[in-house]
């Protein structure tokens, strides 16, 4: 194919490959997205191979993100056109990561069934190193696309990176059909869909709790706005109480403000004798730094965000000038200090504050032992990027962490998406985005641990490190 008809048909791939995800659940486009991007690199020369491989890159992540653009011109004041050039920068830096796995995968390996073989596992070093490199930012990675269909069964055997690897292979025997390699194309096919004979019940009932997830859909130009803290005190203690289950949970920083600056009436007002509440707010001082907290006023529970998002939660050296621009409050702020889970109405809880919830690695000790957490709680504010998309990709990490470790996880968000996903993975309730008020359900607490909880918490991500370096090692050696 000639270069620029490849480079074209890269960006179109691209396209495809983010609407594989939510909404639309479509996981086949995931995988023919990826199969028509390694047909492009089989006998490509390896510039060809890099540029496809980042086009491919920059037109996923650029379409799949494009959102942060709305975070940065509506609320952080900077011109449209800086916005999405912004938005353009961060898909290209990301979007590198693709080109040299995959062009160096073409300098390495001859062209045809031995380069396609090897493309799975380069793909799946990319994702890694996305995930984790630089503090690691791996949304719409491409196992996400596979919280439904055949290889969801795959979620509590090896993850969502495994998932990846699988999800790359399938697309790989794709390609190889192309080559009319057949004894090789059957097994790539074959190997995912193994998911759906796998065993998948691990976790038994710890019993249930009566939650109400608290949305109050607060706009977010006025959620900072000191002129509007009474009335969006009255809007949130009003829902407070009006919530009837046993534990209330609030989304992310539903409090604007330090708690510390509130006054005892303020908080008695927000809270229910007998009836647990979990706030977000934020603890610390200016000395120490703020961090972006849950706490119950009943107890002394606290929980601090560990995982914090670059440019928004903690300024990279060298890059303060571009998030003073945007002036967001709170923009620089401090890490929390435990990851313990809140003992509460017979369960426990485990906090998780916002995109934390996309670090599986960061939360699997709560996922195991005796005292491993029986449900995730991910309370979120996502007003700063409106309701296209954004919503529902963050729903669906939600629905792959329930899957890897089979617990049920709820979400209390300001606009949206406030819902519950059961062990499952399966949304079974949820309110309508920019909707004012509680969602009252009754979750059903798990007990037990997954077989990838468990090598998880003992080995990290390593082992799919080194079986991607093995395997291009041993694909590398076998070419020659």
């Amino acid at each position: 194919m000639r270069p620029r008809l490849a480079a074209a048909a890269a960006l179109a791939a691209g396209l495809l490959q983010t609407a594989s995800f939510a909404p639309t659940d479509a996981w086949w486009a995931q995988i023919a997205a990826q199969a028509l991007l390694f047909g492009l690199i089989a006998h490509a020369t390896p510039r060809v191979a890099a540029w496809c491989g980042g086009l491919f890159g920059f037109s996923w992540l650029a379409s799949g993100l494009w959102w942060l653009h709305i975070s940065m011109h509506q609320f952080g004041r900077i011109p449209w056109l800086a916005a999405a050039a912004a938005v353009a920068l961060l898909a290209a830096f990301l979007s590198c990561y693709y080109a040299l796995a995959l062009g160096l995968t073409a300098r390495w390996l001859p062209a045809g069934r031995w380069r396609l073989l090897a493309l799975a596992p380069a793909w799946l070093l990319a994702e890694l190193a996305r995930a984790t490199w630089f503090t690691g930012f791996p949304w719409i990675a491409s196992g996400y696309a596979h919280t439904v269909g055949p290889l969801a069964g795959w979620a509590a055997w090896v993850g969502v990176y495994g998932i990846t690897a699988l999800a790359a292979l399938a697309s790989v025997g794709l390609a190889l059909l192309k080559e009319r390699a057949w004894t090789w194309a059957a097994p790539a096919l074959v190997l995912p869909l193994a998911g759906l004979l796998l065993p998948q019940d691990f976790t038994t009932s710890s019993g249930s709790v009566a939650l109400s997830l608290v949305q109050p859909s607060i706009p977010q130009d006025q959620k900072f706005d000191p002129e509007r803290f009474s009335a969006n005190l009255e809007t949130l203690a009003g829902l407070i109480e009006s919530a009837k289950g046993q534990v209330v949970i609030t989304p992310e920083s539903v409090l604007p403000l330090p708690l510390s600056e509130l006054d005892a009436g303020t908080l008695d007002r927000l809270s229910r004798p007998g009836h647990p509440v979990l706030l977000g707010t934020f603890l610390g001082s200016a000395e120490s730094g703020y961090v972006n907290s849950v706490v119950d006023l009943g107890s002394s529970y606290h929980y601090g965000k560990r995982h914090l998002l670059p440019f928004g939660e903690f300024i990279p050296p060298g890059l303060g000038w571009f998030v003073r621009a945007m002036g967001i409050p709170m923009d620089d702020q401090a890490r929390g200090d435990h990851q313990q889970a809140w003992d509460v109405a017979g369960q426990r809880l485990r906090p998780l504050i916002c995109y934390e919830d996309l670090f599986g690695e960061d939360v699997v000790q709560s996922a195991v032992g005796p005292q491993a957490a029986t449900m995730f709680v991910n309370v979120s504010n996502l007003a700063w990027f409106g309701t296209l998309m954004i919503q529902d990709q963050h729903l669906q990490f939600s629905q792959m962490r329930a899957l890897e470790f089979q617990r049920p996880l709820v979400r209390s968000t300001n606009t949206g998406a406030t819902a519950v996903i059961d062990h499952h993975g399966l949304v079974t309730d949820r309110l309508p985005a920019l909707a004012r008020g509680v969602l009252e359900v009754s979750v059903d607490g798990r007990l037990g641990s997954t077989p990838y909880a468990r090598w998880l918490a003992a080995l990290g991500l390593w082992p799919l490190w080194l079986l991607a370096l093995l395997a291009l090692a041993g694909l590398h050696r076998a070419a020659r």
